[in-house]
This record gives structure tokens, sequence and C-alpha cells, in this order.
């Protein structure tokens, strides 16, 4: 086996221990994933018993309201998990043990793919939650197999994005406030969205904002298995925002962990 191969081994090996050891933390104190699991579900009942009435208005797209607000409770779910991956990084910069990482040697990268990997593992487990919720509300799943597919790759990929927006914050800052900024961030962008009502429902700037946020398209690749069949056009621009996000945010972290100093 060459030198090349022995790396990209390594790298792997590395990226997958670090995913592993957060799940392992999940497992041992279950407090830090219960947060994650109890918001989106709570935001799901508050949500569709306040909007539960616009269901019978035209043009709002169902008429069952948990077929709307489920994915997007998913939706924020997943962005907490990717702001709890960022947590538990800074959690480890804070103690120290990041800078133990930071002296090993090799490449630096797999430190960030782990994280990476771990926020979209972390993920599934609010996102699950919220689907079997609201199935047993009345939830239901027009599109079939391939809306739950949708669902869980817009969760997993946004919570990725987030995840990365956080890590950049917390490698200039390098301390747990910089979740308070992220915090702002996540509920500023999930908000100014189509998450509660039709993009046709909203007036002023409002509507302005969320035709032009990219977490709008991202719901309705989330959202149209469950409004009903899968379709391209509602796929690709959500698939789009998912990629543009993840590079742009990727190459922001990579660079501020580049520059990090142990």
């Amino acid at each position: 086996m060459n030198l090349a191969a022995l790396e990209i081994k390594h790298s792997r090996q590395v990226a997958a221990a670090i995913c592993m050891r957060g799940m392992r933390r999940i497992k041992s104190r279950p407090v830090l994933i219960v947060p994650t699991i109890v918001m989106p579900v709570v935001l799901v009942i508050s949500f569709t018993g306040a909007f539960s009435s616009l269901t019978r208005i035209e043009g709002y797209g169902t008429s069952n309201i948990y077929n709307w607000m489920a994915p997007y409770g998913a939706l924020q779910g997943a962005v907490f998990a990717g702001l709890g991956s960022v947590g538990s990084s800074a959690d480890d910069l804070e103690r120290g043990f990041f800078d133990r990482l930071l002296l090993t040697p090799g490449s630096r990268f797999p430190l960030l793919v782990g994280t990476v990997g771990y926020s979209a593992c972390r993920a599934l487990i609010p996102t699950t939650a919220v689907f079997l919720f609201s199935l047993t509300l009345g939830m239901t799943v027009p599109g079939g197999l391939l809306g739950v597919i949708s669902l869980y790759i817009a969760t997993s990929f946004l919570s990725v994005v987030f995840c990365l927006i956080g890590l950049v914050i917390l490698y200039k800052l390098k301390t747990q406030r910089s979740l308070m900024i992220m915090q702002v961030i996540a509920f500023g962008a999930l908000f100014i969205s189509v998450g509660q009502v039709p993009q046709s429902f909203m007036e002023g700037w409002l509507k302005v904002a969320a035709r032009y946020n990219p977490i709008t398209n991202v719901l309705e690749l989330s959202r149209q298995g469950f409004l009903g069949d899968v379709a391209w056009s509602t796929t690709w621009p959500g698939l789009l925002a998912l990629t543009i996000m993840t590079l742009v945010s990727g190459a922001l972290a990579w660079r501020g962990l580049k520059r990090l100093a142990p």
C-alpha cells in the first residue's frame, strides 16, 4: 500500500473516530439530545394548533396541517442538532482536548469531516422522532418512500450546513458563547421562510425575504412528499441550495480550522 493510500485510510479512521465519539457521548449523556427531540415536537404541537384553520383557505397546499408542519419541525430539530455538534466541539476546545487533536500529525481535514458526520447522524434522531410522532397524530405521506427520503436528505444536509456555519464562528471566537450567535441565525433563517405559510399568504418585506431565503427551497424539498408526489421541479432547487450552502460554509470552516492555533 503506497503512502497516499495510507494517508487516506488514516484520514477515514480519524473522521470515523470523531463521529463515533460524538455518538457515544449522546449514549452516555442522553440529556444532550433530549432538547433536540423535545423542541421540534413541541413546535409541531404548537404550530399545528395555531395554524390549523389555515388549511381551510384555498391555496394553503394541504388539508392536513401535520403534513405542512411536521417537515418544518423536523428541519428545526436538524438545525439544532447541527448546533449541538458545534457545542460539543466548543466544549472540547475550552477543555483543551481539541488542542491535542490539532497537535497530532496529519491533516486537520478529518477533524472537520468527523464533526460534520456526527452532525448528520445526530440529525436523524429528531427527524425520526418528529416523523413518528406526527404519524400517530394523523400525518400522511402521499409521496411515499421518496417523500420520506427527501425529508431525511433535507434534514441531514441542513444540519451539516448549520454545523459548518457554527464552526466558522466557533473557530473565530473560541468559546461556547458563539452558540448564542448561531441560535439567532438559525431562528432567523427558519422563521423568515415558508415554514408557517406559503409565499402567497405573505406580504411586504417578509414575502421578498422568504422568496430569496435558501431555506425556502430546502423546505419545499423536505415537504413535497407530504403535500403530494415527489417531483424534480421541487427537488433540484432544494438540492442546489444545500450544495451551495455546504460548499461555501465548508470552505469557510476549513479556512478557520487551518488558521486555528493550538
